[in-house]
């Protein structure tokens, strides 16, 4: 949550900057830093993952037109800040005859942070609607944001109880790259956030050995990861698709073993344990202090974690 609320004032920082001709780290807030646009961003990163981080998806970004007064005087609509976030992220924003802003800075750096794809909904079967008020008075439409939590329709009609969401995978052909700058690049990629990073031996053209180098991450994150490929490694062109995941609920427990406590990461489907997996640094540990082997807590956690 923590780095997710970052990530939003952080392109907030970068639009602004942008705007100004200044780094991101010299950027004053202004309207963004008012107590109120805090609490939006900082609740709506704490609403999501109390929510289990689903899927974000919205509607068309709609914006009014006009005259907004702001920090810097008069501009029109919608604001620079608002343009530049949106930009940044390639999303698309269309005029209505609402004489009033829509669309804030804080909004649209939600919506570049988070929602996966715009446009209509699509067998979307609703378990939850939530509306937001506002106190001004439109002229044309009401002043409610609305949020609706569901399933799609294919997930609704499954038989089996898994999560689902969708993914980024890029890849990338490379038969020239230094296999240091290859390392280097996967403790990079790891640490900017991706989901996986992982490169696959491959036979090239004229016969030369390569590898397949595959990153996974979030779909709102693949422009950014595509970038740091094309900027650290020596791949002239990035491909990008997205697939779909289906997943084991997880829940972490503890359990006792003749050694001491290790940590076990269960997976579950339909209510029923099917995967288990004792985790690497719980059972190092417990093997250090027992002085042990790693094979043995191993074995002795997945006996006492009753699959």
């Amino acid at each position: 949550m923590k780095e997710k609320t970052i990530a939003v004032f952080q392109r907030i920082a970068v639009a602004e900057g942008k705007i100004h001709g200044l780094p991101p780290e010299q950027v004053h807030f202004h309207e963004v830093g008012a107590v109120d646009s805090i609490v939006d961003i900082v609740g709506g990163c704490i609403a999501l993952e109390m929510l289990g981080k689903p899927r974000v998806l919205a509607g068309t970004v709609v914006e009014g037109f006009g005259w907004i007064n702001c920090a810097h005087g008069r501009f029109p609509i919608p604001a620079p800040a608002t343009l530049q976030i949106l930009g940044a992220r390639g999303i698309g924003v269309t005029q209505c005859e609402e004489p009033q802003e829509l669309v804030t800075p804080t909004g649209a750096a939600m919506l570049a942070e988070f929602a996966e794809s715009f446009g209509p909904m699509q067998g979307l079967v609703a378990e939850k609607v939530g509306f937001g008020l506002g106190t001004r008075d439109n002229k044309t439409r009401p002043n409610v944001l609305r949020a609706i939590l569901g399933q799609s329709s294919t997930e609704a009609a499954s038989v089996n109880d898994w999560e689902t969401d969708t993914i980024a995978v890029l890849e990338t052909n490379l038969d020239d790259i230094n296999a240091e700058l290859l390392g280097h690049f996967v403790e990079k990629a790891f640490s900017a956030g991706a989901l996986d990073v992982f490169h696959t031996p491959i036979q090239m053209k004229k016969n030369r050995p390569g590898v397949l180098l595959t990153i996974l991450c979030a779909a709102t994150e693949a422009d950014r990861f595509a970038e740091l490929m094309l900027r650290e490694t020596s791949a002239f062109g990035v491909r990008r698709s997205i697939a779909e995941r289906r997943k084991l609920r997880r829940e972490f427990v503890t359990v006792k073993t003749t050694y001491g406590e290790v940590t076990v990461k269960l997976g579950k489907l339909n209510g029923k344990v099917v995967q288990a997996a004792p985790e690497y640094e719980s059972c190092k540990k417990l093997a250090e202090e027992q002085g042990i082997s790693l094979k043995q807590v191993y074995e002795a956690a997945l006996k006492h974690a009753q699959i």
